[in-house]
This record gives C-alpha cells, sequence and structure tokens, in this order.
C-alpha cells in the first residue's frame, strides 16, 4: 500500500455545501466517565422563548454550563480555547455516564430549573416535540451564521415542529465538527495477504475470504451498543445511493427501509456473522472494545468514525489506512455526523451559550476540530494533515464522499427509539436467532411508530 500524498483541506466549504446531512450523534463516544448533577429533578414543558436575542458577552464573571456525553475531547478543547479568549468567563464542563443513560435522561435535564446552557444532542428525539431546546433561527440571524456555516451543516439540525421531519423547519442546534464513518484497515495485514485496497465491493468481499482462509480476523466489530449498524447501512447506503436512505432516515412520508439495499445490508450482517467474518464475542463487545482489539493488530477491517483516528493512528502509525465502503456504482458514500449543541429553553446564560456555539465556526476552532478526529464546520482551509497518517485518508474519504454527495445521517437517528432497535435486533442477527427480513421489518415498524 502506498503512502497518500499531502492531502490539504482547501475550500471545503464549497465541497461541505454539498453535504445533506440530517440529525446526528456520536454513537461512538468512547470511555465516559461519570460526573454529578447531571440528572435533575422533572420540570413543567416550558413555552418557547421570545424576544430579543443578544451578541454581546458579559463584561463580570460568568459561567457557561455543558452538560454533554462526547469524551472525544472535542468540546473540551473547544471550551478552554473560549475560556483563554474571555478570561471572565468559565466553562462548566461535565459528563455524563454513559451515552445511553445520557440520552434516556436528557430530556429531565433540559426541563429541570437547573437546565444547563448548552446540552449536546446525539438526536432530536422528542426534544423539539417537548418544547425543551430553544428555536436558534433568532441567532442564526444575528450571528450571520448563513454566511460562515454551509447550508447543510445549518439544515442537519432543522427539524418540524414536532420533530418527525428532519432536514427541514427552525434550527434547534450548533455543530461543533463532523466525524464520517468509513472502513478501517490494517495495511500490514493486508501487505501479507497480497490484498490491495478494495475499491470494489467484489474487491471488499474477496479481500474478507482471503483473509478468513489465511486464519486473519476478516472484520473487527463490537456490538454491544448496535455498532453492527455500521455494516448494515454502510452497504445499504452503497446499493440504494445516499438520496434514498437519507430519505428515510429523515422521515419523509413513505420511505422504507425494504429495498434491494437494506435486503444486501441485512444479508450481508448475517452471512458474515455464518462465515465466521466476525469475532465470536461481538454481541458483548461495544465499539471500544472491537477499537482496542484493532489496535492490537485483531482484524484486517473495521467499520467506525473519524473520531477513532487519533488512537488507531496512536497504536499503528503508519500501519492502517481508511477508506469508504466501495459502492457499487463507483458513487463514495458515508456515515456522516456532527457534534451539535441545543440551548435549553431553561439555560439561564442562552446569549452566552449562542456566543459559544458561534466561537465553533472559528478558525481557531476549526483547527482544534480537525486535531481531535472531526472535519471542521467551517475554515477547512486553515488545516492540514500528516501524509502518512490515518486523518490524511479520513480528509480524502471526506473530499470523496461530499464530491458524490454521498453522506448519510446515522440510521440510529431517525427518532428516539431505534438504536434500541438496532441494537436487539443486530444482536439477533448476528446470533442467527432472527432471518434478515425480520430484522429489516422490525426496523420498518419502529420508523413507522416514530411518525404517529
Amino acid at each position: 500500500m502506498s503512502a497518500r500524498s499531502s492531502h490539504q483541506l482547501v475550500g471545503r466549504r464549497s465541497v461541505f455545501s454539498r453535504a445533506l446531512l440530517a440529525a446526528v450523534g456520536l454513537t461512538a463516544a468512547a470511555g465516559l466517565t461519570a460526573c454529578g448533577g447531571l440528572t435533575p429533578g422533572g420540570g413543567t414543558k416550558s413555552a418557547a422563548p421570545s424576544g430579543p436575542v443578544s451578541t454581546a458577552l458579559p463584561d463580570g464573571p460568568a459561567t457557561l454550563t455543558i452538560v454533554s456525553s462526547e469524551n472525544v475531547g472535542i468540546t473540551k478543547a473547544l471550551a478552554a480555547a473560549f475560556e483563554e479568549k474571555h478570561p471572565n468567563i468559565k466553562v462548566d464542563f461535565r459528563y455524563a455516564a454513559t451515552q445511553d443513560d445520557y440520552d434516556k435522561s436528557l430530556n429531565l435535564r433540559l426541563s429541570s430549573d437547573s437546565a444547563p446552557d448548552l446540552a449536546l444532542l446525539n438526536k432530536l428525539g422528542t426534544t423539539v416535540k417537548a418544547q425543551l431546546v430553544r428555536n436558534l433561527d433568532p441567532y442564526a440571524k444575528a450571528y450571520g451564521w448563513d454566511k460562515t456555516y454551509p447550508k447543510a451543516e445549518l439544515d442537519q439540525w432543522r427539524s418540524s415542529d414536532d420533530g418527525k421531519q428532519l432536514g427541514t423547519g427552525h434550527l434547534w442546534a450548533g455543530s461543533a465538527g463532523f466525524s464520517v464513518v468509513g472502513v478501517y484497515y490494517n495495511k500490514e495485514i493486508a501487505k501479507r495477504l497480497g490484498i490491495p485496497e478494495p475499491t470494489t465491493r467484489a474487491e471488499f468481499d474477496a479481500a474478507l475470504a482471503k483473509a478468513k482462509a489465511a486464519g486473519e480476523l476478516p472484520v473487527q466489530l463490537g456490538t454491544l451498543r448496535g455498532h453492527s449498524s455500521y455494516i448494515v447501512q454502510s452497504v445499504t447506503d452503497s446499493v440504494d445511493g445516499a438520496a434514498t436512505t437519507r430519505d428515510w432516515v429523515n422521515g419523509k412520508p413513505g420511505s422504507t427501509l425494504l429495498t434491494p439495499g437494506g435486503k444486501d445490508g441485512a444479508g450481508t450482517l448475517a452471512d458474515w456473522a455464518k462465515k465466521g467474518y466476525l469475532p465470536d464475542g461481538a454481541n458483548g463487545t461495544d465499539l471500544p472494545g472491537s477499537v482496542a482489539a484493532f489496535a492490537k493488530g485483531e482484524g484486517l477491517f473495521l467499520f467506525d468514525g473519524s473520531w477513532d483516528a487519533q488512537i488507531i493512528d496512536k497504536a499503528l502509525p503508519g500501519k492502517a489506512g481508511f477508506f469508504p465502503f466501495p459502492g457499487t456504482d463507483g458513487k463514495a458514500t458515508g456515515i456522516g455526523t456532527s457534534v451539535a449543541y441545543a440551548i435549553p429553553v431553561k439555560a439561564k446564560n442562552p446569549d452566552l451559550a449562542a456566543a459559544f456555539l458561534d466561537f465553533m465556526n472559528s478558525p481557531e476552532a476549526a483547527r482544534i476540530e480537525f486535531a481531535t478526529g472531526f472535519l471542521p464546520v467551517a475554515h477547512a482551509d486553515q488545516v492540514k494533515a500528516d501524509p502518512s497518517s490515518v486523518m490524511n485518508d479520513v480528509a480524502k474519504s471526506w473530499d470523496e464522499i461530499n464530491k458524490d454527495d454521498g453522506l448519510v445521517n446515522f440510521f440510529a437517528n431517525t427518532n428516539a427509539t431505534m438504536n434500541d432497535t438496532l441494537t436487539a435486533q443486530g444482536q439477533q442477527l448476528i446470533a442467527g436467532k432472527i432471518t434478515p427480513d425480520a430484522y429489516l421489518n422490525a426496523l420498518q415498524n419502529d420508523w413507522k411508530t416514530g411518525r404517529q
């Protein structure tokens, strides 16, 4: 495998603007640590606030409270830079115990009288319908976000007032960096087995069979929290095309996952499990565990997001690569996401919170976002990747995917319960206890229920 040439992210805003994304979350944030005070008591639903907004920052001491399940480091680094720029402001950044706990108790936190000023949204869920987060359109107008953010980066966090139709309506959150899911590969194993980086589905399938025959694990996987969906969705997106699966994720009426791509995706996961392409303990391993195993040289391929590029680069310097899952029509697709924060209706410092959101699309923030494994929301020309690094491959893949308008939101984020369904059904499918058709029907039924 030859090293890719140096890749500078110049003028990416024009490419980003073609990316059609919807509400997304960092399903793979790893190593979360507990923090007290994150689960306040319940409160009554509040009406959306009205009145003027301000871009002025406080003159005296102030504290901005942020709650999050993101522990990759991007928010903490942005907070430190914001504090340095504004010495009178302290950022109180609090982690949740786990993402599942965070998501399930988020509405209670948002409705509490001690609600934070900013809260990570892994998905819109019911926060909009329950009127728990602010409509950010006034702030977007005040700060001119339509001029600094490409339109698609704002649209990804828009939804109808009932939260059922994504990608349209009011703006509910601001982005702090994008990530993309693709395929990591171990260059040493591939070189030893004479496997080139796959550029077609046929080449990818041949690589799996060759690795298995040589006694190597073809695909590293941990699906304790549903990450087998990365495989299913990667195949589905590549077969059906991004536009079709994007409609399903966004909740477009009449959309279905009972498609040729959906059937191929579910069938592929079942087939790989049956052929022994997946580790025996996949159902009992989480994503961080599978990343750790891959970093030790266990597995030819790993379906994962760019947020783990730094970990893999450090463990396998110059020995790992990253590419988009090969499409059937020559077009690149990828599961795209952003870290995004909303301002609760009950936030005590909404104007200060909006100032932090505005800082997240600054040139300084672009460098921080890239250094922590994310693609900048703006000013991508400010960053550069080492040509031998995995992040260089990620940057190149990001360009390819966006050039082909192939970015699609996570299946898990189409409604509040889909990740639970993906987790349970994926484990059953891998264990051979249900059929691919039963898997797809369960997902489609959940999708319908979420739109009622």
